[in-house]
C-alpha cells in the first residue's frame, strides 16, 4: 500500500512542486490538497491520509493550530510533517510541541522530501535530530519546563527505557538502537512503546521534546 499524503500550503507553486516530487515515487500517493489549515480536518476525515505535509504559516489557520485541531478531534490522526522556510524558527518548535512529527524545509532537495515523508510515515526514527536538538536548545526552556519535569518524574522509566530514550533523542532508529544495545529489534520496539506510554507521548518526536524540556536529556 502506498503512503498517502495530503498537501496543505497557501502557495499553489509549493503544492505543485511537492506533488510532482512525491508522485514520482511508486510508493507515495498525493490524495488531496488544501490552501489553508482551516480545511485540514474535513479533508483528513474524508481522505484518511497517512501523512499531512502542512505549511507552518498560513493566513487563516496556521500549521500549529491546525496540528492541535487534528490531534484533538480526529480519532486516528495522521502523521504531521510541518513544511517551513526557516528551520531555526520558533514556529517550527511550537508545531513540534503541538504534536507534529517532524518538519521539512521548502528548499529541501527532492530526495530529502521523499525521505522525510517515508520516515515520518514509518515512525521508527527521529527526523533531522540535530535540528530538533538545536531548536530545543534555543526554545526548550533549558530543561526548566516544570510540566515536562513532572511528567518525566511520574514516568519512572527503567534504566533500559531511559537508555532507549537517550538514544532516540540522538536520532537512532529502532534497528540502530538494537545494534547498540545488542538486543532484538522487537525488544527495542517494546521499550519504545513503554517509554511513549509512560510519558503520554503520541510518538518518539513528542517523547524527545519532553526529554529535552524536562532536562532529562541536554540538547547541547
Amino acid at each position: 500500500m502506498p503512503v498517502t499524503v495530503l498537501l496543505v500550503d497557501d502557495e499553489p507553486l509549493v503544492r505543485a512542486g511537492l506533488r510532482a516530487v512525491l508522485e514520482a515515487q511508486p510508493d507515495i500517493e498525493v490524495v488531496g490538497e488544501a490552501a489553508d489549515g482551516a480545511a485540514v480536518i474535513p479533508l483528513v476525515r474524508q481522505l484518511r491520509p497517512d501523512v499531512v505535509a502542512m505549511d507552518v504559516r498560513m493566513p487563516l489557520l496556521d500549521g500549529i493550530e491546525a496540528t492541535r485541531a487534528v490531534l484533538r478531534t480526529v480519532a486516528e490522526p495522521p502523521k504531521i510533517l510541518v513544511v517551513t522556510t526557516f528551520e531555526n524558527d520558533e514556529y517550527v518548535y511550537e508545531a513540534l510541541r503541538a504534536g507534529a512529527d517532524g518538519f521539512l524545509l521548502k528548499r529541501a532537495r527532492p530526495a530529502e522530501i521523499v525521505h522525510a515523508v517515508r520516515l515520518v510515515a514509518e515512525g521508527e526514527s527521529l527526523l533531522f535530530p540535530a535540528s530538533v536538538r538545536q531548536l530545543a536548545a534555543e526554545y526548550g526552556e533549558g530543561g526548566g519546563n516544570r510540566a515536562a519535569r513532572a511528567v518525566m518524574e511520574r514516568a519512572q522509566l527503567t534504566e533500559r527505557e531511559a537508555e532507549v530514550l537517550r538514544l532516540m533523542a540522538r536520532g537512532l532508529s529502532n534497528a540502530e538502537i538494537a545494534e547498540r544495545l545488542v538486543v532484538g529489534t522487537e525488544t527495542v520496539k517494546s521499550h519504545v512503546s513503554a517509554v511513549l506510554a509512560k510519558l503520554g507521548a503520541r510518538d518518539r518526536t513528542q517523547a524527545v521534546i519532553a526529554a529535552y524540556e524536562s532536562g532529562f536529556v541536554a540538547p547541547g
